[in-house]
């Protein structure tokens, strides 16, 4: 795991947040997500400078719209702003499934 998914993690697992289940490093298709939470089938993806790259934003297009087409939602976000402190993304979450 990156720094940034440890330390989202650590403020997911266990269903420690909102009571939600997180699992990490969980497979579909031809591709591992980085966090799913199954209830709400939201993927969580984290991106460092390597999805900068113009033919790895390619792919991570065609990623979004194959796990889209399985009915996952994908929220994406830059390992920058997990590093700084999760409190923005962990919102961006909740928002997200609309829980409080």
């Amino acid at each position: 795991m990156t720094i940034a998914e440890s330390i989202l993690w650590r403020a997911l697992r266990g269903s420690r947040w909102k009571t939600l289940k997180f699992r990490r490093q969980v497979p579909i298709g031809p591709y591992v997500a980085d966090l799913l939470c199954t209830e709400h089938k939201l993927i969580v993806e984290l991106d460092g400078k390597p999805h900068l790259d113009p033919q790895q934003a390619a792919h991570d297009r065609k990623r979004d719209a194959f796990l889209r087409s399985q009915g996952y939602s994908v929220l994406r976000f830059p390992n920058d702003i997990i590093i700084g402190g999760c409190d923005i993304a962990l919102k961006q979450i909740a928002d997200f499934l609309n829980v409080k």
